[in-house]
């Protein structure tokens, strides 16, 4: 029976350990979705951004993040914060117990888990402030959202808070993860006001197009694999049958969802646009990841690929009305992580029979009423002591040179990046 015991225990750490490494890899396919949709003179900026808020996501995490969303205690609304963790401390080598008291997993190895999916929120903001915002001033946002913002909502739902006893369901992070994220971006966003030539005295709309296709469409295809790896870490155990049967059921799903995402964003886009819109096809596949991750385990995978589709058609409107509202956002990522968060949450009752439209609405609110406003109160903050945007000469030379003094295509653009 030991033996058993220990190999559960490998397994299930093994198992979580490689859905984290999946998470982390979404970095990558963030920095290339960003890097493609933005021009070529903001290019090695907005790479410089992801690389460097993923290092901090993991450092406050640790320092500080951890202890807040998964405190010694609290009382539903304000944690109890543990600062074991970062000293090593007997909490830092503690097993997470089953439903019986059999040990499934390292807490090492449950930290590392939840340290990606900080990241990935943070990863949310980045595109939405691109080509505009000074690099340190989001830098300097992403302490706060990765060590304070995040950790507190994550502790109302995931670490056994408040919305949790409401009965609040997000399997994966539809709400906690990403529509934190498109939150905090919208937050900055507002503040930082749209690029220069994006909208018309007139009313008019440019169009502004990202440098590099192939690669936004690569950073695509990667979060699609990494998407696995969240949604099927997120059952956490697969070392008996039921849990094994889930996380395929899962896997499925999440992969149905993306395919549903991606055809019925496509069709949206040509029936508005009689074109095939690449960019709409692609915001449509994250569209259905980011839909079926509030449930990715109870549908069908019929109605998961249309739970992803519903979501592949909302995106593309939601993405044009943000540009008649002049929400500027180059990549979509409030559309996609935000307004489809929310449509994720509230079709969580429709297969989670133990899951409320009410508990849904209540969750979906808290979340984007504390991050909002706790974000645009720290933005605001930022704006007075140091400003968050850059000149209007750096923004027409490119972010690249004023902010980190290299081109990320010396040999394909002119001087400086202007023409561009």
């Amino acid at each position: 029976m030991e033996d058993i015991i220990q190999i559960r225990y490998a397994l299930d750490t093994f198992y979580f350990l490689i859905s984290g490494a999946l998470v982390m890899w979404m970095a990558a396919g963030f920095s290339m979705l960003e890097a493609g949709m933005v021009r070529a003179k903001n290019t090695a900026e907005i790479l410089t951004k992801n690389i460097a808020l993923f290092a901090i996501a993991s450092i406050m995490y640790m320092l500080i993040g951890y202890g807040i969303m998964y405190p010694a205690g609290g009382n539903g609304f304000i944690p109890d914060i543990d600062w074991g963790f970062m000293f090593g401390g007997d909490n830092a080598l503690d097993d997470v117990l089953g439903s019986e008291g059999e040990i499934y997993y390292s807490g090492m190895a449950d930290f590392f888990f939840q340290v990606v999916f900080v990241a990935t929120a943070m990863s949310i903001v980045s595109g939405a402030v691109a080509e505009r915002m000074k690099l340190w001033a989001f830098l300097l946002f992403a302490v706060v959202m990765t060590g304070f913002i995040y950790p507190l909502q994550g502790y109302w739902t995931w670490g056994e808070g408040f919305l949790d006893d409401l009965g609040f369901s997000d399997f994966a992070g539809s709400g906690i993860v990403h529509l934190a994220g498109a939150s905090a971006a919208l937050a900055g966003v507002i503040l930082l006001g749209a690029r220069k030539g994006k909208y018309g005295k007139d009313g008019s709309i440019n169009a502004i197009p990202g440098a590099n296709m192939p690669l936004a469409t690569l950073g695509t295809f990667i979060l699609w694999l990494g998407w696995f790896g969240f949604n099927g870490g997120s059952q956490l155990v697969v070392s008996n049958v039921e849990d094994a049967n889930a996380v395929a059921a899962v896997f499925v799903n999440t992969n149905m969802a993306a395919a549903g995402g991606t055809i019925f964003g496509l069709i949206t886009a040509r029936l508005l646009f009689g074109k095939a819109d690449l960019t709409m096809a692609l915001n449509g596949a994250l569209a259905g990841l980011v839909a079926i991750t509030a449930e990715p385990l109870m549908p069908s995978p019929l109605l998961a690929m249309m739970i992803g589709a519903i979501g592949g058609v909302v995106v593309v409107f939601s993405i044009v009305t943000m540009d008649k509202l002049r929400v500027d956002d180059p990549v979509g990522a409030i559309s996609v992580h935000g307004v489809i968060g929310m449509w994720g949450l509230m079709a969580v009752p429709i297969t989670n029979p133990e899951a409320s439209f009410a508990a849904q609405g209540i969750g979906l609110a808290t979340i984007l009423g504390w991050v909002f406003i706790s974000s645009l109160i720290v933005w605001f903050i930022i704006k007075l002591i140091m400003g968050i945007r850059v000149s209007e000469e750096e923004e027409y030379s490119g972010v690249d040179i004023g902010e980190c003094g290299l081109e990320a295509y010396p040999e394909f653009v002119g001087a400086r990046g202007a023409a561009l």
